[in-house]
This record gives C-alpha cells, sequence and structure tokens, in this order.
C-alpha cells in the first residue's frame, strides 16, 4: 500500500540532488496551490537538509511559488465563475449560496490563513476566494503570512535540527503517510461540514 507513496516521496527528493531542485520547488508549490495535489513541503525539507544554510531561502522561493499559484487558484475561481454557479445552483438554492458567500466574505483572511497553514487543500481556498469574489488584497496578504509562516517554520526546524528531522521521516514514513490523509480527509470533512 505505501511503495506508491514512497516511490513518488523519493522521486520528489530527487530534486534536491540536481541543479534544478529551487525551480522545481517554485513549480511544485506554484501548482499545488492552484490543482496539483502533492504538497512542495518534502521538497522544501529536502533542499534544506542538502545545504542547510540556504533553508531559508528555499523557504522563500516556496512561499512566492504557493502565493502565485494561489493567485492563479484565484482567477481560475474568478474567471469560471459563470460556468461553476450553474453548476453550483443546481445544488444549492440561490439564498443558500448567499449564506455561504457572507460568511466566506466575513471570515476570508481567516479561512485563507487556516488553509495555508494546515492540511486542508489550500487549492480549494484559491479557487472558492475567487468564485465568491473575495477581496484580492486580503486573500494575497493572508496567503503570504501563512504560506510564509508554514514554509519558514519547516525551514527553522531544518536548519536547526538537521538530518534528525529527515532520519525521523524515513523512520515514520509508514505511520505519518497515515496521519498525513487522515489529516487531508479531515480537512476534506470539515470542508463539507463549513460548506
Amino acid at each position: 500500500m505505501f511503495k506508491p507513496l514512497r516511490k513518488l516521496y523519493d522521486w520528489v527528493l530527487h530534486w534536491a540532488e540536481t541543479k534544478y531542485g529551487a525551480p522545481a520547488l517554485f513549480v511544485l508549490a506554484f501548482a499545488e496551490s492552484s490543482f496539483f495535489p502533492i504538497p512542495p513541503d518534502v521538497l522544501l525539507m529536502a533542499l534544506s537538509l542538502s545545504i542547510p544554510k540556504k533553508a531559508f531561502r528555499y523557504a522563500a522561493v516556496c512561499t512566492v511559488g504557493s502565493v502565485l499559484g494561489g493567485v492563479l487558484g484565484y482567477y481560475l475561481g474568478f474567471a469560471f465563475w459563470g460556468v461553476a454557479k450553474g453548476i453550483l445552483f443546481h445544488y444549492i438554492d440561490k439564498d443558500g449560496f448567499e449564506v455561504v458567500r457572507e460568511y466566506f466574505n466575513q471570515y476570508q483572511g481567516w479561512a485563507i490563513a487556516v488553509a495555508g497553514l494546515t492540511p486542508i487543500p489550500y487549492k480549494v481556498f484559491t479557487i472558492t476566494a475567487g468564485f465568491l469574489r473575495a477581496n484580492i488584497l486580503v486573500f494575497i496578504v493572508a496567503s503570504i503570512l501563512a504560506r510564509g509562516l508554514r514554509f519558514f517554520t519547516v525551514a527553522g526546524l531544518i536548519y536547526l535540527f538537521g538530518p534528525k528531522i529527515k532520519e525521523f521521516i524515513d523512520r515514520y514514513f509508514n505511520i505519518l503517510t497515515v496521519v498525513f490523509i487522515v489529516l487531508l480527509v479531515g480537512g476534506f470533512m470539515t470542508l463539507k461540514y463549513i460548506f
């Protein structure tokens, strides 16, 4: 069961051994924020472990890529609003939609920050923010703060504890995978409950 995930993990890690590590990190962070399912944290950790002095530089690359990808997700939700609205109104009435929009607009900064920090799929919130016409400035500021905090925390832990973190991940990979999946499913369930 864990072999395909382990292969994917190893494939992401292999980028740290190439000269394309930082560009791959940027692309992975960009894609994950708008449409791709794999979080960039694994590659960020691998790159930071390979050159701990550059850990904070890698966190900055990851943050910039993630925020720009989030803006793409925002505009995907914004641009395809008419199509999404037609599908949505097939399942929910206009009054229900207005309630969701009101709550999201009232707490949009917090919603984006929570999604940016936790295993809740960030891309769902970036697209939703565009779809609901959230304030783009609030969206960008919340994204910078949340994603920056997340990635700089990872970089700081690597900088402070170094290879011990990688050994921990390698030793407990299966358990961490199960925990990640539980948190991911919990994130989707939370989204379903909220919306």
